[in-house]
């Protein structure tokens, strides 16, 4: 699937099956991930895999008791790393950039799980500590988003979207 196929493809699933994500795909997946650009190339963020079933279900507590995380089979948890970004760019970089860096690797992901036939969707409604203790992540690491892949058990359609008169504006708003 090209890139312009999975861009189109894409939707946020919210049921999976009840099958594994194979190793390749999963590399494959973070190859991406890590392949996306970040502010002065400082990859500013961290990615924490959880395929453990009771840690996902604790993640899911964490996201506000959202069931779906739990069945999903593997949950990319993706950190800001602000430290490392603030070195160069100060405060806009441990602010901004680093949470940029982050986000663009996210979505670098969510594309490379469509194109590769998976599904899956962004959280960001979560407890942002309970997250933290339960990868044991540094504290000056922020998680940012959780996402959740693997194969659809539903098939959502195309969802609305406003429409580009709305939303682009050339040289001047």
């Amino acid at each position: 699937m090209d890139l312009f196929e999975a861009v189109q493809r894409r939707r946020s699933v919210r049921a999976y099956q009840p099958r594994a994500v194979e190793l390749d795909k999963l590399h494959r997946i973070l190859a991406c991930a890590l392949a996306a650009p970040s502010a002065g190339n400082l990859q500013a963020y961290a990615v924490v895999v959880v395929a453990d079933p009771d840690a996902r279900r604790a993640l899911a507590r964490a996201a506000l008791d959202q069931e779906f995380v739990a069945q999903a089979p593997v949950v990319l948890v993706f950190f800001q790393d602000p430290a490392r970004s603030a070195l160069r760019y100060g405060r806009r970089g441990a602010e901004l950039y680093s949470l940029q860096d982050a986000t663009i690797a996210c979505a670098y992901a969510q594309l490379a799980a469509t194109a590769l036939g998976l599904a899956s969707c962004w959280v960001g409604a979560f407890d942002e500590q309970a997250v933290r203790r339960l990868v044991k992540a540094p504290g000056d690491l922020r998680p940012v988003a959780l996402l959740t892949v693997g194969y659809p058990a539903e098939a959502p359609g195309p969802t609305g979207r406003r429409s580009p008169h709305e939303l682009v504006r050339w040289e001047t708003f």
